[in-house]
């Protein structure tokens, strides 16, 4: 495989962390080259991560530049793209911070290698996440059942090349298997019958098989992996959880990431002093825009010299949310949002079958924002 990059961005998050402890422990045999794309602007849990991912791992894990500081006079990545772009701070529907210091530099340092780029997408998630566009660029899901990305099934159950998975499919299983599994694989799709529908299920019925097949129609693609004449996660059959993700973060003793543990706080509500617990949901930048309400007062109340740098970015009516920094700390909107989160959550716990805890909530947040930031 000396001819394929192996490629798994840490994030500073507990997936991508998990996902590099996993590939070395399982899959040893895969050259795997761990990077991070740092903005300047992480939160000091995710370097503190970071350093001790490199001592489990024994192996640095590489810096992507997002430019060439010798030749710029602001040296940080974030506010020399902050400048470049007229003070415009990034938004939800403005997102120059992921494309310029996360997808660019990544891709830069891609060139034109035929490379696979491992995500940690976990089996419990609905989320694609990125996918680039380039033909050299294959994603790969290790946790998940379906390995594949979803432009890899689509091109696999095209008219150009239904009949090779097919026929792969077929050689794949026995005697026994091959009428059921077949008569799954020629079932019309409907409204009640989805491609997902019909991958999840030929998933089930016999995963290697299934993936071994899918190898075989990328063989007549430019995939990387088609390439390769053998490929150990075709005969992957693990599903990993948000459970397995901590489990294994802290049996390698790196441990997850400190902004995830719970914080207890208090809030007035109607006179009553009531106490709740907040934290951290996700990597990224410690301004990041798709972060909740109370994550930005546990911001402001754990990292305050971090809140008011965030806060200093407002400027020209430009805010990281619908209302400013400034406004969001008054004490009294702090003790609403407090308030606010705590009767959310014991909303969800009173309509819960089970008693809800801050993985729910880590859950909960997933999916909200740009998950390339996060893979």
């Amino acid at each position: 495989m000396s001819n394929i990059k192996q490629l798994l961005g840490i994030s500073g998050g507990k997936d991508s962390a998990a996902l590099a402890l996993y590939m070395q422990s399982n899959y040893p045999e895969l050259d795997v080259e761990y990077y991070t794309c740092d903005t300047g602007k992480e939160l000091t849990e995710t370097y503190e991560l970071i350093g001790r991912l490199e001592s489990a791992l024994g192996k640095e894990v590489v810096r992507y530049n997002s430019f060439d500081e010798s030749k710029v006079a602001i040296d940080n990545p974030f506010d020399h793209f902050l400048a470049s772009y007229g003070h415009f701070l990034p938004s939800s529907g403005q997102r120059w911070c992921t494309q310029k210091m996360k997808l660019e530099p990544f891709e830069k340092n891609v060139g034109n290698e035929p490379t696979i780029s491992y995500v940690g997408i976990r089996g419990d998630e609905n989320r694609e996440g990125y996918i680039s566009k380039r033909e050299n660029i294959q994603t790969i899901f290790p946790f998940r059942k379906n390995i594949w990305s979803s432009d890899v099934i689509k091109i696999a159950f095209s008219k150009q090349h239904i009949d090779i998975l097919r026929n792969a499919l077929a050689k794949q299983l026995d005697t026994k298997e091959t009428e059921a599994a077949l008569n799954i694989f020629d079932t019309s799709l409907s409204l009640t019958f989805t491609l997902n529908h019909k991958v999840e299920s030929l998933l089930d019925f016999n995963t290697p098989a299934f993936n071994h097949a899918i190898h075989e129609v990328l063989k007549n693609t430019d995939y990387p992996i088609g390439k390769l004449d053998h490929y150990p996660l075709l005969d992957n059959k693990e599903i990993l959880g948000i459970d397995d993700i901590f489990k294994l973060l802290e049996e390698s003793g790196v441990g997850i990431p400190a902004y995830y543990l719970p914080v207890e706080f208090t809030a007035d509500i109607d006179g009553e002093i009531k106490k709740g617990t907040y934290s951290r949901s996700r990597s990224g930048c410690y301004f990041c825009f798709f972060q909740q309400k109370i994550e930005w007062v546990w911001l402001l109340e754990q990292h305050p010299e971090l809140f008011k740098k965030a806060s200093e970015y407002e400027k020209d009516g430009f805010t990281w949310a619908e209302e400013s920094l400034t406004d969001l700390m008054k004490p009294e909107r702090v003790n609403q949002i407090k308030s606010n989160y705590i009767k959310k959550t014991e909303r969800a716990q009173k309509h819960a079958q089970n008693q809800v805890n801050w993985k729910d909530e880590i859950l909960n947040s997933e999916g909200i924002g740009c998950s390339s930031c996060f893979i």
